[in-house]
């Protein structure tokens, strides 16, 4: 499958936001090092894309509530068909449709970007100031914008250079190979640290999956993906980073945005009961059945332990044997003998 028409809208969008900032008044001429309008295109790009994509993301966090919701009734099928794995997944697959949860719904706006990052991912390789005239002109680019995107830059690094560009790719370039591996190499742990930040923050609203196969995606979200960030971007263009880091600072704000739009569901009382479980319920391995969802922002907050009564030795308290009784009262005023 080509993916042409994913390179000619990216294109597309890049040129227009690019065109508009050029329009009023961001010069063309590096500031601080930086061509702003070019970076200022691709941050763009990110608002327009996540925009588009935003009615998906509200699907996603509602789908992700319902499946939190249905953790109790997934583990009471799991014990009821315990070794009956053909009618275990048609119960769960019935489940869901009848409650209109969908578990892929939670991948779904990730598997959408998907196309668009490998998208940008080509056109900033295509960049290339040393290719034909007819060549540059592909997916819609003027031979003007597609000059001075290949000379644009961040911090005095070319936007198409990578923190593991060879020498040959940064003399084509003219860049400076310390000056490129400094400023990508920075970009890279950021995209690291944001992107932690975002899987952290979606399960610190949600709360921890019950289900060990969910359980597993979500670590394997929260750290499995950033870590291979510090190796596959080594490969990024600092376009695509660039991109990527502020997708992440999107997310980030979207999702504080969505989570207090549409809150999760409350699992426990007003009063500080949370975690508690009404007598006489059958809860297994001492735990409630569903996890509320911690609260505190972006990086939570530990709750409030309750102080702890002092404790108090009855057995000290008590009389001991042979002891005269104390009179609780004495040293009171007595009162008045009766007469006669």
């Amino acid at each position: 499958m080509s993916l042409d028409p994913i390179y000619y809208a990216i294109s597309w969008i890049l040129l227009r936001w690019h065109s508009f900032w050029d329009a009023i008044g961001i010069p063309e001429e590096r500031v601080i090092g930086t061509n702003w309008a070019w970076i200022l295109a691709i941050f763009c790009l990110v608002v327009t894309l996540r925009v588009i994509l935003f009615p998906v993301f509200v699907k996603q966090i509602k789908s992700q509530r319902a499946m939190q919701a249905l953790q109790p009734k997934v583990k009471a099928l799991q014990e009821k068909h315990k070794g009956d794995r053909e009618t275990l997944q048609k119960e769960m697959m019935e489940l869901y449709r009848t409650e209109k949860a969908n578990p892929l719904m939670g991948c779904l706006p990730m598997f959408l970007q998907i196309p668009v990052f490998f998208g940008l991912f080509h056109v900033l390789q295509h960049l290339d100031p040393n290719i034909s005239d007819a060549n540059k002109q592909l997916y819609g680019w003027p031979l003007d914008q597609f000059n001075s995107a290949a000379h644009a830059h961040l911090f005095n690094a070319p936007i198409s250079a990578k923190f593991g560009s060879s020498a040959a790719e940064l003399s084509v370039l003219g860049a400076n190979g310390t000056t490129v591996k400094v400023v990508a190499g920075i970009l890279v742990l950021v995209m690291m640290a944001t992107t932690f930040l975002t899987q952290r923050q979606m399960i610190l609203k949600t709360g921890w999956a019950e289900d060990p196969q969910q359980l597993m995606i979500q670590r394997l979200m929260l750290y499995g993906i950033p870590f291979s960030l510090l190796i596959s971007g080594a490969l990024f263009p600092i376009g695509v980073v660039i991109y990527w880091v502020t997708n992440n600072l999107f997310t980030l704000a979207q999702q504080q945005w969505v989570l207090r739009k549409f809150p999760p569901p409350q699992m426990a009382n007003k009063g500080g009961s949370a975690g508690r479980v009404a007598p006489g319920t059958k809860v297994s391995g001492g735990k409630n059945p569903v996890q509320p969802a911690r609260t505190g922002g972006l990086f939570g907050r530990k709750n409030t332990p309750e102080p702890a009564s002092p404790v108090v030795d009855t057995k000290a308290l008590a009389p001991k044997p042979g002891a005269k009784p104390v009179n609780p009262k004495k040293g009171a005023r007595p009162a008045n003998k009766p007469k006669g």
